[in-house]
C-alpha cells in the first residue's frame, strides 16, 4: 500500500507539471487555468446598475432612455464583462487566433451568470457558411456549449440560418451595421410560445442580435433573452 500511495503521488505530480501553464495575459504560472487569479480578477466588469433590456449602465438599474423610446425586439440582455482591455485582446485571440480553449473558459463565465428567466432553447448566432468555412468554427457555438451543459438547455443549430454573407460588423462604422445585417437571418421553425436564449461573443451596437431577435419573434417566440460575453460601451 505505501508503494502504491507513493506511486499515486508521483503520477499526480507529473500530471500537474504537464498541465501547468503560463497566464495568457501576464505570463505568470497559472497552474491548469488559462489566466492567473490576479488577471482574472482584473477583467473589466459591468456595473451592477444597468438597463435590463440592453445591459448598458444606468444610474440605478432602470431601463435606459433609448430602450424606453425604442424598445428592442428582445426582452433581456445578460453580459459577463465590459468589452475593454484586456478582455478585447483575449476575444480577438479566441476568434481570429483559434485559441479554442478560451471558448470553453468564456462559456464557463457565461454559465456562472444567474437568471430567473428560464429558456427552452439556446440559439448561437449563426455564421454564414462562407464565414464558417473561413474561420473554421462558430465562436457563438463554442460559448454556448458550457452554458447548455450547466443550464440543461438544448442548443438548436437547425432552425436558424444566416442567408446573407455580410461584411464583418467590426469593420463597419456603427451607423452602417444595422443596414449590413438587415435580412441576414432566416428561421424556418415555429417558435410559438417558446423562450429563446440567443448567444454571441460581443454586443456592440447590437445590430446582429437585434435582427436575429426580430426574426425569431416573427416566428412566434414569446420571450427572447440575449447572453453575451461582453458588452461594448458607447465611446469606448
Amino acid at each position: 500500500m505505501p508503494i502504491l500511495t507513493q506511486t499515486a503521488r508521483l503520477v499526480r505530480a507529473s500530471c500537474a507539471r504537464l498541465l501547468a501553464q503560463d497566464c495568457l495575459l501576464c505570463g505568470a504560472t497559472s497552474g491548469a487555468r488559462l489566466l492567473c487569479a490576479a488577471c482574472e480578477a482584473d477583467l473589466p466588469r459591468l456595473p451592477e446598475a444597468r438597463c435590463r433590456l440592453c445591459a448598458l449602465p444606468t444610474a440605478s438599474g432602470e431601463t435606459c432612455g433609448r430602450c424606453l423610446s425604442r424598445p428592442p425586439p428582445y426582452d433581456l440582455t445578460l453580459a459577463a464583462f465590459r468589452y475593454d482591455f484586456p478582455l478585447d485582446k483575449l476575444v480577438q485571440s479566441f476568434k481570429y487566433g483559434h485559441r479554442l480553449a478560451l471558448g470553453r473558459y468564456f462559456g464557463e463565465q457565461l454559465a456562472a451568470l444567474t437568471t430567473n428567466d428560464a429558456a427552452d432553447l439556446i440559439i448561437p448566432v449563426p455564421l454564414h457558411p462562407l464565414r464558417l468555412r473561413e474561420r473554421g468554427f462558430n465562436q457563438a457555438l463554442e460559448l454556448a456549449r458550457p452554458v447548455s451543459r450547466a443550464w440543461r438547455i438544448p442548443i438548436d443549430l437547425r432552425s436558424c440560418r444566416r442567408i446573407r454573407h455580410t461584411s464583418v460588423q467590426a469593420e463597419l462604422p456603427w451607423r452602417e451595421r444595422a443596414k449590413n445585417v438587415r435580412g441576414a437571418f432566416h428561421c424556418a421553425a415555429d417558435f410559438s410560445g417558446q423562450r429563446l436564449l440567443l448567444v454571441d461573443d460581443v454586443m456592440t451596437t447590437g445590430a446582429s442580435l437585434d435582427e436575429l431577435a426580430r426574426t425569431v419573434k416573427r416566428q412566434g417566440a414569446a420571450h427572447v433573452a440575449l447572453l453575451v460575453l461582453a458588452r461594448a460601451l458607447p465611446g469606448r
